[in-house]
């Protein structure tokens, strides 16, 4: 029994622990390369609403002539249009900071507050209210390995960590997005195009972010429901501070998140605390933790810093 338990614990963790993850891992290429991206929040809202949205319509002219059909590619189109508008959201917070080099805290804010008004508009428009859409026949399937069935971006997020690392700190690639958000002038000497290397970054962010963002509505749901990230787009900002810009600092501070998110469904039902003190208890138990433990975090030099090329 007590075995049982502990699994439950820690599926629910992990589970907790994957929209986080994939939001912050997204967060570390845009900050590494030097661009605040605080939009996190908004992206993942719109990569719900578009995974949702796209796979209904996938679906629904089967569902409609066959009733219980099952459509096992609708989720995958889902996932890669969530993607693609991610991107594209991305893609807008880096023209804005980039090329017109508007302040860059103003620019991913106005992401976060169309997220909320779009999909109020765009709900309403298609399904005659403003706060979830309709549910969907066929989400994301399930994969076991060993105790565990999930949600295959649940694999995907902890596979991102090695590799992100790798990326980061072993290519090329990693190279040059670092020296853009540490020294920009200094790699625009040595021929690294710095505004090429911070849109890359900045619509990783999105991509990434977004993926977080679909796995709520059809990964752990089957619908989109009007806010659902739940601030998950702001904790990834802070476990990414708090993580040190770092792809395993990041996996600690989700996972620590993530168990706390776990205790909190445990204790749910519980009558020791009021429920809104059960509610919050993730958010203030990962705070308290991190910001006692963690120690003082350096951000990238030229972070949130525009780049004039001389």
């Amino acid at each position: 029994m007590e075995t049982i338990v502990l699994l439950t614990l820690v599926a629910s963790a992990l589970r907790a622990t994957t929209p986080l993850l994939l939001a912050a891992l997204g967060g570390l290429f845009s900050e590494r390369s030097g661009v605040v991206n605080i939009a996190l929040e908004g992206i993942m809202l719109f990569g719900a609403l578009t995974a949702a949205l796209v796979t209904y319509y996938v679906e629904l002219p089967f569902v409609r002539d066959a009733p219980g059909t099952s459509v096992w590619y609708a989720p995958w189109l889902g996932v890669l249009a969530a993607m693609l508008v991610g991107a594209l959201v991305a893609g807008i917070h880096a023209v804005v900071s980039i090329r017109y080099k508007a302040d860059q805290i103003i620019s991913a804010v106005a992401i976060n507050l169309m997220a909320l008004g779009v999909p109020a508009v765009i709900l309403t428009g298609l399904f005659g209210n403003n706060t979830s859409s309709a549910a969907i026949t066929n989400r994301l399937p399930l994969w076991s390995v060993g105790p565990f069935t999930f949600s295959p971006l649940v694999y995907l997020a902890f596979a991102l960590v090695p590799i992100v690392w790798f990326v980061v700190f072993r290519t090329r690639f990693g190279l040059r997005l670092r020296a853009v958000g540490e020294h920009p002038e200094a790699a625009d000497s040595v021929g690294i195009s710095v505004t090429r290397m911070r849109y890359i970054g900045v619509m990783l962010s999105g991509v990434l972010a977004a993926l977080g963002g679909a796995y709520l509505s059809i990964g752990a749901f089957n619908q989109f429901i009007t806010e659902m990230s739940g601030g998950r787009g702001f904790i990834a900002l802070a476990a990414l501070i708090f993580g040190k810009w770092h792809p395993l600092g990041v996996l600690g501070a989700t996972l620590l998140f993530g168990a706390f998110q776990a205790l909190e469904t445990q204790l749910g039902g519980s009558a020791l605390l009021p429920p809104t003190v059960v509610q919050s208890l993730p958010f203030i138990l990962t705070m308290v933790v991190l910001a006692g433990f963690v120690g003082r975090s350096v951000a990238p030099k030229a972070i949130g810093k525009p780049f004039t090329k001389s």
